[in-house]
């Protein structure tokens, strides 16, 4: 198994920035892909960004150009440095990871617990 958990998330004003962080643990060989999802009460889960162990990444269209992933392979963490942010990005923000072979086109298969993110305007 792996467990993920996410730093606190926080308040910021609209324009404003914010860094999330997470650390994995436990299986971590068995995993390649890590990445980001957000939810906003009673709305679907959205993919914000994913990367893999070879430094390759992916964006949600909502945040291409404002939002930058990056990770340390060997310290198990990842991070979400989020910029510009508007108002309509806050959400619970969970930290996902994806098994070798499973790729973001896919569900995760694991989560963390979530940490709200609120931008006011």
């Amino acid at each position: 198994q792996v467990q993920l958990m996410e730093s606190r998330g926080g308040l910021v004003e609209a324009g404003g920035s914010l860094r999330l962080s997470c650390g994995a643990s436990g299986s971590t060989s068995a995993i390649n892909t890590m990445g980001w999802y957000r939810q906003v009460a009673s709305k679907t889960r959205e993919m914000v960004a994913a990367i893999t162990a070879g430094g390759y990444t992916h964006y949600g269209d909502s945040v291409k150009g404002r939002f930058t992933i990056s990770r340390d392979n060997g310290k198990n963490m990842v991070w979400l440095q989020m910029a510009s942010l508007k108002p309509e990005d806050s959400a619970g923000y969970y930290c996902v990871a994806w098994r070798l072979g499973s790729t973001w086109l896919s569900p995760p298969d694991y989560w963390g617990l979530g940490t709200q993110v609120t931008v006011s305007s």
